[in-house]
C-alpha cells in the first residue's frame, strides 16, 4: 500500500483557498480549485493556467463551484443561500455550473488532471429536504439529474461535498437522482460543524460513493445543527484522523487528502496551519504504511 498524494484547497482569483505561490512552496503536489470569477473562465485563460501548473508540478483533482450571494454566516442563511437548494437562484446558477464544468474540462489534459481524464466538478447542493414527497425535493433532484447529464457525454464526474443532511439523506438523495456520475466529496469536519452525524459512522455508510475528501478538523455545538460547531486546525477538533484514514483505507479510497483551511483574511496563519497539518497526514501515512 502506498502513501495517498496530499493536497490543498486553492484559487486563482477567488474563494477561500490559498494561492498557487503557497501550494508550490508546501511541495503539495495536488488541489481542489475554487472556481475563478466569470469574467478569467475564458478558454485563452485555461491554456495559461494549465502551463502554469504544469511548471509548478501541481494536478488539479476537483473544480469546486461557489456562486455570488452564498454565504455560510449561520446555518439558516446557509440554507437560504447556498448551492442549488435556494427556488429563486437555482436555474441561473444551474447554468453557470454547467459553464464551471466546462472551464474545469478546459483544464484537463494529462499533466493538469489528476488520475487523468476530465476534472470532476464539485459543489455544495445546499440543504435538501428531508421529504422525497416535496416539490422542492424534486426540484432539486431534477437540477442535480440536469448537471450530471451535462457532464457525463465527456467522461465528467460530480461531486457533491457532504455536511447539510445526514448520511441517509444524502444516500437517499443520490439514489433518486440516479446518475452514474454523481459522487461524494467527503469532509469529516463538515458533519460535526451542521449536526448531521458522526463523521466516520457516516463515511463508512456513503464508501462506495467517496471520490475525493477535504481534511478539515471541528468541534460541536451544543445546540447541532441550529449553531454552528467551530473549525479548528487539522489535529485540534473531534475528528480522529488516525481513525479517519483508517475508514478510508476499509472502503478503499485511494484518492488525494486534500486539506481545507478556511481563513484567507490570516494568510499567514493559515499557510503555518496548513503546513502542520501537511505533517500531521504524513506521520500518520508513514505510521500505517510502518505498520
Amino acid at each position: 500500500m502506498s502513501s495517498r498524494p496530499l493536497g490543498v484547497f486553492a484559487s486563482i482569483d477567488a474563494g477561500l483557498g490559498v494561492h498557487l505561490d503557497v501550494v508550490h512552496e508546501l511541495g503539495v503536489p495536488t488541489i481542489h480549485l475554487h472556481t475563478p470569477q466569470a469574467t478569467t473562465r475564458t478558454e485563452d485563460n485555461a491554456a495559461r493556467f494549465r502551463d502554469r501548473l504544469s511548471e509548478l508540478g501541481i494536478q488539479i483533482s476537483v473544480v469546486f463551484a461557489g456562486f455570488e450571494g452564498e454565504s455560510y454566516a449561520d446555518i439558516p442563511t446557509t440554507a437560504r443561500t447556498v448551492g442549488l437548494a435556494p427556488a429563486a437562484t437555482r436555474s441561473q446558477r444551474l447554468e453557470e455550473l454547467k459553464e464551471i464544468a466546462d472551464f474545469a474540462r478546459q483544464l484537463s489534459d494529462d499533466a493538469v488532471a489528476y488520475g487523468g481524464g476530465m476534472i470532476p466538478v464539485g459543489l455544495h447542493i445546499g440543504f435538501v429536504p428531508h421529504d422525497e414527497n416535496d416539490a422542492e425535493y424534486q426540484a432539486i433532484v431534477a437540477a442535480a439529474r440536469s448537471i450530471c447529464d451535462h457532464c457525463a457525454p465527456h467522461g465528467q464526474a460530480v461531486h457533491l461535498e457532504t455536511g447539510q443532511e445526514p448520511a441517509e439523506v444524502l444516500l437517499a438523495f443520490l439514489e433518486a437522482v440516479g446518475r452514474s456520475n454523481l459522487f461524494i466529496n467527503f469532509d469529516p469536519a463538515n458533519m460535526i460543524l451542521y449536526g448531521c452525524g458522526e463523521p466516520l459512522e457516516a463515511l463508512r455508510k456513503v464508501g462506495p460513493y467517496v471520490k475525493s475528501v477535504h481534511c478539515k478538523d471541528a468541534t460541536g455545538s451544543d445546540q447541532p445543527g441550529v449553531t454552528w460547531g467551530v473549525e479548528t486546525p487539522l489535529g485540534a477538533g473531534e475528528v480522529d484522523f488516525r481513525r479517519f484514514i483508517a475508514v478510508l483505507d476499509e472502503i478503499g479510497y485511494r484518492g488525494p487528502l486534500t486539506i481545507e483551511r478556511e481563513i484567507p483574511q490570516e494568510p499567514s496563519r493559515q499557510k503555518m496551519e496548513i503546513g502542520t497539518a501537511l505533517d500531521l497526514l504524513r506521520t500518520i501515512q508513514r505510521e500505517r504504511l510502518d505498520s
